[in-house]
């Protein structure tokens, strides 16, 4: 059978607004027995349109526990087809702590964060995550006396981590979440139209819940409206990824010039390092050649010296330039500098 993709959010908006199914679907991820579901007014919306989608619903749901107990929690569950930055979930979860609606008496409601992501999350395998908290002492063994306590579960709260990218049928079918999932299972688009998904009907007979599920997104698929509202968002996703895919080349180009730049610098200080051996070479050379024009002229004035010692004897110049295996001319010329 043919039914709308809810990964668009038109479609999961729809989904979600019928409460059976909000149920259903809540009762699944929370692993837990949902009675009732409450859409927070005006709570669902579609942030930083420009930059990023996320898209928002809040829900109060109250479950009920193997006694009979009833409780209620603040759902908070947020659905991105592209990557996003954790800051923007991290200021949405800020607002829910911060309103005075989610107080009852001096705590706040319990809060359960669900993530619903059309992307995948480093290297982690699994398609759905649970994040849950624990306490511990200080010598990091488990406390379990005196908790659930209301104190702590209002200054702290779990999450759900799907990664629907991951989900490829790896979840069992025959478990709620593994047929819940399967209705946001990208493998199951059809080939020539994004916009739907193509799901073997018998694998949700005898289940009332799911067949009101897939009954709703068959509704969807057939209206002409929803149609042209998920073209919008697939012409906005568009131009998301064109400008992604712009500023991804730019980057790319940007990151090749600096690694060239690196390695015209790299090449400049090797030759700059080369210059400064020469320098240094040619500034031993000089030194050399100082001292060998030192020791030269120590040597001449000692044979100066000789020169004069010989003549203030009664040598004559020639006897001396003779002695010192010299010319005459050499030693006047020794003589007169």
């Amino acid at each position: 059978m043919i039914v709308a993709n809810p990964i668009y959010d038109v479609v999961f908006k729809y989904l979600m607004e019928d409460e059976r199914i909000a149920r259903t679907i809540l009762s699944a991820l929370l692993k837990q027995d949902v009675v009732r579901v409450e859409m927070r007014p005006h709570e669902y919306s579609n942030d930083e349109r420009d930059s990023l989608s996320v898209f928002r619903i809040d829900f109060g749901a109250t479950i009920r526990d193997e006694k009979g107990k009833e409780k209620l929690i603040l759902v908070e569950l947020q659905k991105t087809w592209v990557e996003t930055e954790t800051l923007r979930f991290r200021q949405y979860l800020g607002v829910q702590y911060r309103s005075p609606r989610n107080m009852r008496g001096d705590n706040a409601l319990p809060m359960v964060a669900v993530y619903l992501l059309g992307h995948k999350v480093g290297d982690i395998e699994e398609p759905v995550l649970y994040v849950n908290h624990d306490c511990y002492d200080y010598d990091d063994n488990r406390v379990e006396k005196g908790l659930p306590d209301p104190f702590v579960e209002s200054l702290t709260h779990n999450s759900i981590i799907v990664q629907i990218p991951r989900l490829q049928g790896r979840l069992n079918g025959n478990t709620r979440l593994g047929k819940v999932l399967s209705v946001f299972d990208q493998s199951n688009r059809d080939q020539d139209d994004e916009q739907v998904l193509r799901l073997d009907e018998r694998a949700y007979s005898n289940d009332s819940d799911m067949e009101h599920i897939l009954h709703r997104l068959t509704m969807a698929a057939a209206d002409a409206e929803m149609r042209h509202r998920m073209d919008v968002e697939d012409e906005y996703f568009s131009a998301i990824e064109k400008r992604d895919t712009e500023i991804l080349l730019k980057e790319k180009k940007l990151a090749e010039q600096n690694v060239k730049l690196a390695e015209q610098n790299v090449k400049i200080v090797q030759q700059d390092e080369k210059i400064a051996q020469q320098d240094e070479k040619i500034a031993q050379q000089d030194e050399k050649l100082a001292q060998q024009d030192e020791k030269l002229a120590r040597q001449q004035d000692m044979l100066r010296t000789s020169i004069q010692l010989f003549l203030h004897s009664g040598m004559a110049l020639d006897e001396i330039a003779d002695k010192l295996g010299k010319s005459t001319a050499e030693l006047k010329q020794l003589l007169a500098e």
